[in-house]
């Protein structure tokens, strides 16, 4: 199940800023009133919306995946700062590059990334839920760390923190981890080769079409 989680929690984390929907109004567990409307209280609601989604939904997205597709799109762009994101991934590559370059590139990963990823989704036992551990601010007032787990019957609880930055009036996430693996740095690995060799334009078009994959897995 860990090699699943990553993607799971970087849809949640999309999802962060979306509305709760009617339909899928499973309450999450009590939030303290310090939580109320804080970075934890959005990773506890959404990701527990997230789960529900699916499960409430799992005939209909098994039978029709461009369904499933256009729901993991839809949480993907609602919250992920993904133009940082890319070019914390990018790392030295994205000094000096345009922002086209970088949009280019985060988009291209964005696709690459949910187009391979989101059917695995379904693979979830939804019974998982979350619990939030810990709000505490990042190094240089860069935003917060929000400390969370994922419960499951009959396994070891699975760590995950969601990095999220203020944007503007809202909170925007810009890393997950996952057992303490970033997903940041996971890609900044991943690419710096490629990037280095081809350049931003030509891996973000390997990315496009296939020729190069974005991997979640460790």
């Amino acid at each position: 199940m860990n090699r699943l989680i990553l993607p799971l929690a970087i849809t949640a984390a999309l999802a962060l800023a979306a509305p709760l929907q009617a339909q899928t109004a499973q309450k999450p567990a009590a939030a303290s009133q310090s939580m109320v409307g804080s970075p934890s209280k959005l990773v506890l609601d959404n990701t527990t919306r997230v789960l529900t989604t699916l499960e409430k939904r799992r005939a209909e997205f098994t039978k029709n995946r461009a369904a499933l597709n256009a729901f993991v799109n839809s949480e993907f762009n609602q919250m992920f700062d993904r133009d940082y994101a890319a070019r914390l991934v990018l790392g030295r590559h994205a000094r000096g590059a345009s922002d086209a370059d970088v949009k280019l590139f985060s988009d291209a990963l964005a696709d690459n990334l949910m187009s391979r990823y989101g059917s695995s989704l379904l693979d979830f036992n939804t019974s998982l839920r979350v619990r939030i551990k810990s709000e505490t601010a990042l190094p240089g007032n860069r935003g917060v760390r929000v400390s969370s787990e994922m419960l499951r019957a009959g396994g070891e609880p699975i760590p995950v923190d969601y990095l999220m930055r203020k944007v503007g009036n809202k909170w925007q996430v810009f890393d997950v981890m996952v057992e303490g693996v970033s997903f940041v740095q996971t890609f900044r690995n991943q690419f710096d080769s490629p990037l280095s060799q081809r350049g931003i334009r030509a891996v973000a078009n390997e990315l496009q079409t296939g020729r190069i994959n974005a991997s979640a897995k460790r």
